[in-house]
């Protein structure tokens, strides 16, 4: 598969970058194991620090309110009762780890998946190489209207770090930035477009 490649200004150069057909070109690209590695990665970032008082937890006094029987109403003892307003709760939330594992082999051919879905709906650009002198917002907005990506949710793919690129892009609203070792599979699908760099090209081709 090959596509064209753009300047910063949106122009087609002219060039041609060939993807791989082992990465982007799937025949049987496997939906479920990118969703596990979708669900792996949405669930490494949660804390799991949540938690609610049950009723041994409660602060308050453990005298019997009413009788056991004969109250017209359910049995409870003390005012810590989840029965109660104020009492604890029954089965509450308890701190825990939501990680789980998944193999180094699952997980490559979930990135070969996706980034073959994106090449499948044609939500690939790729770009010439570049970097700005400094760090200015405007520098990467006139980029992404070249492109005609202003508004839109893109993951911009390097092949190595450029902090000037990084500061640039940084506060632009939708905007993510990475470099091609750090690509994962949540990265890959969520956004509207996924922009490459010529030489991010040739790392993923590698994937």
């Amino acid at each position: 598969m090959e596509l064209a490649v753009y300047n910063i200004k949106g122009e087609d150069t002219g060039k041609k970058v060939t993807l791989s057909e082992a990465v982007f070109g799937l025949e049987t690209p496997n939906e479920h194991v990118v969703y596990l590695d979708v669900k792996q990665y949405l669930a490494n970032k949660r804390q799991g620090t949540h938690k609610s008082k049950e009723r041994s937890e409660i602060s308050g006094s453990t005298k019997k309110l009413g009788r056991q029987k004969g109250g017209g109403g359910a049995r409870h003892g003390d005012i810590n009762s989840p029965l109660l307003r104020g009492g604890g709760r029954v089965f509450g939330p308890r701190p825990r780890n939501y990680s789980f594992k998944l193999n180094k082999k699952m997980k490559a051919l979930a990135r070969r998946s996706a980034l073959t879905f994106k090449a499948q709906q044609n939500q690939i650009v790729v770009v010439e190489d570049f970097d700005f002198a400094a760090p200015r917002t405007k520098d990467f907005v006139a980029v992404a209207k070249g492109l005609n990506l202003l508004y839109q949710k893109v993951t911009l793919v390097l092949a190595e770090k450029r902090e000037n690129v990084y500061l640039s892009c940084r506060n632009v609203p939708g905007v993510r930035l990475m470099t091609a070792r750090d690509l994962n599979t949540y990265s890959i699908l969520d956004n509207k477009a996924l922009l490459l760099t010529e030489s991010s090209v040739e790392v993923l081709n590698q994937f």
